[in-house]
C-alpha cells in the first residue's frame, strides 16, 4: 500500500486535492469493508474531498464530509500506516465548525513518517501511481500514452538503462510547471516508439 499511499500523499500536498483521491480509490475498494485499512483509506479520500469542496466555497459539502471523514477515522491510531491521522483528525474538526477559516488558514500538510511527502520524495513505483493518477484525474492527457511511456521505463530499468523514457516518467510528474510540455514530448517518443515496433512486427511470423 506504501506507494500509493505515498503517491496520494504528494499529489494532495501538491494542492491537486480532488486528484489524491485517485491514487487510493483502487486499493480501498479491494479492502473488506469496515477494516482498519479500509476505514483509513476511505476517511482519507473523504478528507481531501472535503478539503476539496471548503476550496470551492461548498459549505454544506466541505461540512459533511468533514463529518463523515471523522467516523471512518476514529478509533484509528494517531499515527496509522505513518500518517499523521491525529492532526488529520483535528483539521477536520475544525473545518466541520468553520470552513472559511480553514480555508484562510490553508489546507494541513499530510506526513508520512513523519515527513511532508512531495513528489520528489517518491521512488519509481510511487512515481508510477502519481503518473498513472495524473493523466487519469487532470484534463488534457492520454492515459494510454502515459501508460506506454511507464511501459517503456519499466523495461530500461529491466535493462539497466533507466533514460529516456523514466526520466519522462519523473519529470512528468515532478514538473508541475510545465506538465503539459513534458507531457508534448513524452507523447511525441511514445507515438515514435509504437511506429516502430509496429513496423517490425510480423515480419518474423
Amino acid at each position: 500500500m506504501d506507494d500509493s499511499l505515498r503517491a496520494g500523499i504528494a499529489i494532495y500536498n501538491a494542492g491537486s486535492f480532488r486528484a489524491a483521491h485517485g491514487a487510493w480509490e483502487s486499493k480501498w475498494l479491494a479492502l473488506p469493508d469496515g477494516s482498519a485499512d479500509e476505514r483509513f483509506l476511505h476517511g482519507l479520500i473523504q478528507f481531501t474531498a472535503a478539503v476539496h469542496h471548503a476550496r470551492d466555497e461548498n459549505r454544506s459539502g466541505a461540512t459533511g464530509l468533514a463529518e463523515t471523514a471523522q467516523g471512518y477515522l476514529d478509533g484509528l491510531a494517531d499515527d496509522y500506516r505513518g500518517v499523521n491521522l491525529g492532526e488529520v483528525r483535528s483539521y477536520l474538526s475544525k473545518l466541520e465548525r468553520d470552513p472559511e477559516a480553514t480555508v484562510r488558514d490553508g489546507p494541513l500538510a499530510l506526513r508520512h513518517g513523519g515527513d511532508i511527502v512531495t513528489y520528489d520524495d517518491l521512488d519509481f513505483d510511487a512515481i508510477v501511481v502519481a503518473a498513472e493518477t495524473l493523466a487519469e484525474e487532470v484534463d488534457g492527457f492520454d492515459e494510454a500514452v502515459v501508460e506506454d511511456a511507464i511501459s517503456y521505463a519499466r523495461e530500461e530499468l529491466d535493462d539497466g538503462t533507466q533514460t529516456q523514457y523514466t526520466a519522462q516518467v519523473f519529470d512528468f510528474v515532478q514538473n508541475e510547471e510545465q506538465r503539459g510540455l513534458v507531457y508534448q514530448r513524452m507523447e511525441e517518443h511514445v507515438r515514435r516508439k509504437r511506429r516502430r515496433e509496429g513496423d517490425v512486427e510480423g515480419l518474423f511470423d
